[in-house]
């Protein structure tokens, strides 16, 4: 398998290329609309067809780049199913291991953060989107978020996957990139040590965080697939531009 983790710095968002060595076929994963460009280049670099988009959720901090994607490569659009999008070709449970030339894709449903949250495992490694992050976890303040909800996914899902599990973050704000079930397990702030189920709601009902800047914008942007709705301030527009520069694993 191909893996490269790629990252945007305007919302701090790993993106995960994944290639099929034998077929050539690529997916790209929680892929952001300003660095489409980028991403695709990278699949041409290597020799990869793009064959698929896959989201782990219905973002609230940046625009999947899906549609754009679709639109430039024919890429087929990905996505839980539980979401319902009109937009999806591909929809994706739990239960059904999804393909992409010989790599198998393991759907793992794990709510909290949104109500359609997936994570997605692909042999020893497990993408967490924003489920499980490094020494930390998705909100849960807003939309379909739910703090039980989010404790039963990572206590019942995640954390039940063997110690060497690697972890790759849907986000990092530290310049972090790679954990481990085993670490987070034992010291992630939010969820580790047998923190109990009482203890994670009040710290999560206690994080008075503040409203996320784009969330108004992101949300019906990628109901769509990836729209840049109408209206987007001038200051947020980096979030719909094709940036200049981004860092890349």
């Amino acid at each position: 398998m191909l893996f490269r983790q790629l990252f945007e710095p305007v919302s701090s968002t790993y993106t995960y290329l994944l290639g099929c060595e034998e077929t050539g076929d690529a997916i790209l994963i929680d892929p952001v609309l300003p660095t489409w460009q980028r991403d695709l280049e990278l699949v041409n670099q290597l020799g990869l067809t793009l064959r698929f988009t896959l989201d782990t959720h219905i973002h609230a901090d940046h625009i999947t780049s899906a549609r754009a994607l679709k639109r430039e490569a024919g890429s087929r659009i990905a996505h839980p199913a539980v979401d319902a999008l009109t937009c999806t070709d591909v929809p994706i449970a739990e239960g059904t291991p999804f393909a992409v030339g010989t790599l198998r894709i393991e759907p793992l449903f794990t709510p909290g953060h949104t109500d359609g949250h997936h994570a997605y495992r692909i042999g020893n490694q497990v993408l967490t989107g924003d489920a499980l992050l490094i020494d930390a976890c998705g909100r849960t303040d807003f939309l379909s978020g739910d703090a039980t909800a989010l404790y039963h996914s990572v206590m019942g899902k995640l954390f039940t996957l063997p110690d060497e599990t690697l972890v790759y973050p849907g986000h990092d704000y530290e310049g972090r990139w790679i954990s481990s079930i085993a670490q987070e397990k034992t010291r992630n702030p939010r969820l580790g040590g047998q923190r109990s189920l009482a203890s994670f709601v009040e710290l999560m009902d206690g994080l008075d965080l503040a409203y996320p800047k784009f969330i108004d914008y992101a949300v019906p942007g990628n109901r769509e697939c990836g729209v840049c709705p109408a209206g987007v301030p001038e200051h947020l527009s980096q979030y719909c531009d094709q940036i200049a520069e981004s860092r890349q694993g």
